[in-house]
């Protein structure tokens, strides 16, 4: 069960940092705008999620993915692209990460049935609840609107899930 231990945290850890910089990045270009504080405060909750999977990485002594370099030039640089197509495209972007972040955490939640591991399943099924608020808060502000976006949404998507196999095991 460590190998599948070190696997939820280091893909969790990875997927953390790469939406920090992904608001980071949204935060550059429309920081100074109406949605700056909304971005804010998702930021700082994924931020939360990072320290939260940071600790746990070194209380577990999991390594965390050799592709971080990767996922930090990968996330702050689809925030700002998707921020540079407007506040729409920000929000669809959102959408379409926590879709599939929410989704993942409930997965490995599920897989967490020895009562040892209660504590990590919490944390997991409270991270998920804040990706899906995020999801609704970026919803509410029309980034299902955005023009294409249905293929941004699977572009976006796709990239997820690769990111997600490849930090699990490299």
């Amino acid at each position: 069960m460590k190998s599948k231990i070190d696997e939820i945290l280091r893909v969790d850890h990875a997927g953390e940092t790469g939406a920090s910089k992904i608001y980071e990045g949204q935060i550059k270009v429309l920081g100074n705008t109406e949605v700056g504080p909304m971005l804010r405060h998702m930021r700082d909750q994924e931020q939360e999620h990072l320290d939260t999977f940071h600790e746990l990485l070194n209380k577990h002594e999991t390594r965390p993915t050799a592709l971080m370099p990767l996922w930090n030039f990968a996330g702050y640089s689809l925030g700002v692209v998707t921020a540079l197509m407007g506040k729409k495209a920000a929000m669809a972007c959102t959408i379409a990460v926590e879709e599939v972040i929410g989704k993942h955490y409930h997965e490995q939640a599920e897989t967490l049935t020895e009562k040892k591991h209660s504590k990590l399943k919490k944390t997991l099924l409270k991270f998920r609840d804040d990706e899906l608020e995020h999801k609704d808060i970026a919803t509410t502000n029309d980034g299902e609107k955005t023009p294409g976006y249905k293929l941004m949404k699977f572009v976006i998507q796709s990239g997820c899930k690769v990111a997600i196999k490849l930090s699990e095991k490299i």
